[in-house]
């Protein structure tokens, strides 16, 4: 697979765990009914961070973004679903033969 579709894929994982975090401390500290949603997505949240972060390094050494691009893509980690807004805007200034991915032959 390649690095950037890797990247694409934790991006919206990490923006989706993000959702069920949210949820999950809703649920906890307003409603005050479980703790299980920040327990289960707690956790999920926690690995798909790493994965955002080691996809992220990998596609900005794979296809050499600048030291501001790669700051701001880890910075995008952070706040929730910006991991998303980033991985859109990458998408659109990629250049157009790196958005074609090459098809192998079985």
């Amino acid at each position: 697979m390649q690095p950037y579709r890797i990247f694409r894929i934790t991006a919206v994982a990490e923006a989706f765990s993000w959702a069920g975090l949210l949820v999950g401390m809703y649920l906890k500290r307003v409603a005050e009914v479980t703790d299980m949603g920040v327990w289960l997505f707690g956790r999920l949240h926690g690995a798909l961070f790493v994965a955002y972060v080691v996809a992220a390094i990998w596609v900005a050494r794979a296809e050499r973004w600048s030291l501001l691009r790669t700051l701001v893509g880890l910075a995008a980690s952070i706040p929730p679903f910006t991991s998303l807004i980033f991985e859109r805007w990458v998408a659109r200034r990629r250049p157009a033969e790196a958005v074609a991915e090459p098809t192998t032959a079985s």
